[in-house]
């Protein structure tokens, strides 16, 4: 077993560092609409053109909030 296989499935955008899990967050570039993974204490720049205005992506799991 090599210490490149972290245990999770590829592609969940989680890394494991000794036995707590770190989650990579998804961001959508500004300028030019780039998906981004951004991990914690990781600089904030988009991968493909650099630019630095990301906007976090809405999540896909359903609210529910109750109105009174």
């Amino acid at each position: 077993m090599s210490s490149a296989n972290t245990g999770a499935p590829q592609g969940t955008g989680t890394t494991s560092i000794g036995s707590t899990r770190v989650q990579a967050s998804e961001y959508i570039c500004a300028d030019c609409a780039a998906l981004n993974e951004v991990r914690p204490r990781e600089p904030i720049r988009c991968r493909e053109c650099g630019h630095r205005v990301l906007y976090k992506q809405r999540t896909k799991r359903m609210l529910h909030f109750e109105a009174r």
